[in-house]
């Protein structure tokens, strides 16, 4: 896994930092976001460093399949799988992406509003 030692996901991947981690495997880390937007609000990390979908190309079509059926699991855990729920990715400061390293919002617990943005 590559990792870079400034990066906070990163760190949580490692356990060198904390987070309330709630779903691992080989290619992804999912832990509670700790500013929630929602009742649910969890982040989907990949375990190793991709900053945005800009850098994860052709070659990260796995790994983007993983995410997403990370994102189904954990959803399902926290019991949002059938009243419906919204993963958000963030890529590059206009969409307000903070933490340089690719992840999806998983929401949910409420009724979302619409339109987004």
């Amino acid at each position: 896994m590559n990792s870079h030692p400034e990066c906070l996901f990163c760190k949580i991947v490692t356990r060198a930092a904390p987070a309330q981690i709630i779903y691992h495997d080989e290619w992804v880390t999912a832990f509670r976001d700790i500013h929630p937007a929602a009742p649910v609000h969890v982040l989907i990390v990949p375990n190793r460093h991709v900053t945005g979908l800009n850098e994860l190309g052709e070659a990260g079509a796995d790994l983007a399949a993983r995410l997403l059926l990370a994102a189904a699991d954990v959803a399902r855990r926290e019991g949002v799988h059938e009243s419906g729920y919204r993963v958000i990715i963030n890529t590059g400061a206009d969409s307000g992406q903070i933490v340089l390293h690719l992840h999806l919002h998983l929401i949910g617990g409420q009724h979302m509003r619409y339109p987004i943005g």
